[in-house]
């Protein structure tokens, strides 16, 4: 039986891809929908270096190995220009999110994980004092704050800077400043600059998915099965057992447990092999809403491909994130 579309996805979305032949595979599906997703540049590398090609038609692996090597291009030169602006700044506490944190804490290769911008977690009182401090390197405002929730979003034309502030909500300062004070510092990146600690990384990504409604790019649930699951590829600060009980504390104090459980479940279904480890950090919600998450977010976002927005979306981002 040829691969289906979820198959394939599985496969070419693994580190440690199982050796097998793809011929058959909906390539014509696959692979706009792969670039679409930002799953291009991991199906390429493990197509050309990990599976000999597995069968794959030579337009496939040309077209996906193309996106795999502007990622890498476009990575570098994102990362390196924010380390070149941020690396001698002093005294504030920035702590970077999404893709440019995951990028090198999560990928065996910085290339696998597209970093179309980079997110930062700030505290309101300094979202002024670092957009003045961008504006000195050639970053201007942009109006994309609505749609993206973010305080501020500035960019140099290359590379958009989204600034996040109060993001739990004003009322929970307290759980906030806790991500601050737990935050690990990158050093690499100069002595202002930090990431989340491991349980509180996986509460904002699930944060982030409720947040739009689950219509987020695949690669996102990628990001998200390395984080649970102890980044195993890597020896990164996310290189760790979760600590469930933690997480499903900052989870109950965040008012997250349907997002956390909505999210969990969404990657034990795609992912099957992640089952048993995920199913300890599931929160113990009420059978009747386990049924309701699973059956209008969970089984509708776990089908590839469905271009389908979620009923009641507005409400169901306020469940999910306790509003």
């Amino acid at each position: 039986m040829a691969p289906s579309l979820l198959d394939t996805f599985r496969i070419l979305s693994s580190f440690d891809p199982p050796r097998g032949s793809l011929k058959g595979a909906p390539w014509e599906e696959f692979v706009d929908w792969a670039i679409e997703q930002g799953l291009a540049p991991l199906a390429a590398y493990n197509l050309e270096y990990r599976l000999a090609g597995a069968g794959a038609p030579e337009w496939v692996r040309d077209r996906l190995l193309s996106i795999y090597q502007g990622s890498v291009n476009d990575n570098v030169m994102k990362l390196v220009n924010f380390k070149q602006i941020v690396d001698e700044l002093e005294g504030r506490k920035l702590l970077v999110l999404g893709a440019a944190a995951f990028a090198e804490a999560l990928y065996p290769h910085v290339g696998f994980r597209p970093v179309l911008d980079i997110h930062v977690l700030l505290k309101r009182v300094d979202v002024e004092g670092f957009s003045g401090y961008l504006s000195q390197h050639e970053f201007k405002p942009e109006k994309d704050e609505a749609r993206s929730g973010a305080a501020r979003v500035l960019s140099d034309g290359r590379t958009a800077i989204y600034l996040f502030a109060d993001v739990l909500g004003t009322e929970r300062r307290e759980e906030l400043q806790g991500i601050f004070d737990r935050s690990k510092p990158w050093k690499v990146y100069g002595p202002s600059i930090f990431r989340p600690d491991l349980e509180d990384a996986v509460l904002l990504l699930c944060l982030e998915h409720a947040r739009q409604g689950y219509q987020v790019p695949w690669l996102s649930f990628v990001d998200l099965r390395e984080l649970a699951t102890g980044a195993t590829s890597m020896g990164s600060i996310y290189s760790r057992p979760l600590d469930v009980a933690v997480l499903k504390e900052r989870a109950r104090a965040w008012r997250l447990e349907r997002a956390l459980y909505t999210s969990l479940s969404i990657i034990a279904r795609l992912f099957p092999e992640t089952t048993a480890a995920l199913e300890p950090a599931r929160p113990p919600l009420r059978r009747a809403t386990q049924e309701l998450l699973n059956r209008l977010v969970v089984e509708p976002v776990s089908v590839p491909g469905n271009r389908v927005a979620l009923r009641g979306a507005d409400r169901l981002r306020r469940l999910l994130t306790g509003q």
